[in-house]
């Protein structure tokens, strides 16, 4: 049996005036949380953190701390630009 290895992130809620062009400038990648029984829900994470964190393993079970909000989440979607090899956007889908 494989184990499965755990992630821990820090999110932030994000803010709707914002778009997410302003968002990657500032050094944060836009994201969604969904899953069933809950409404999805728009955050950002830190791009280098995120970068750092799941390099080795995209697989993996990430525990994400947003606010007082706490959800463990696979990656669903990742949306790169692969001339600059940069992550766009991350749909996250609750476990």
């Amino acid at each position: 049996m494989a184990e499965t290895t755990i992630i821990k992130l820090n999110a932030q809620e994000r803010e709707a005036d914002k778009n997410p062009r302003q968002l990657r400038s500032a050094g944060f990648v836009p994201a969604t949380v969904y899953g069933k029984g809950m409404e999805s829900k728009n955050i950002m994470v830190c791009a280098h953190e995120f970068e750092m964190a799941t390099r080795n393993n995209r697989d993996a079970v990430i525990e994400l701390q947003a606010g007082k909000d706490k959800f463990k989440v696979v990656i669903q979607e990742l949306q790169i630009n692969y001339s600059t090899n940069q992550v766009l956007n991350i749909e996250f889908k609750l476990v």
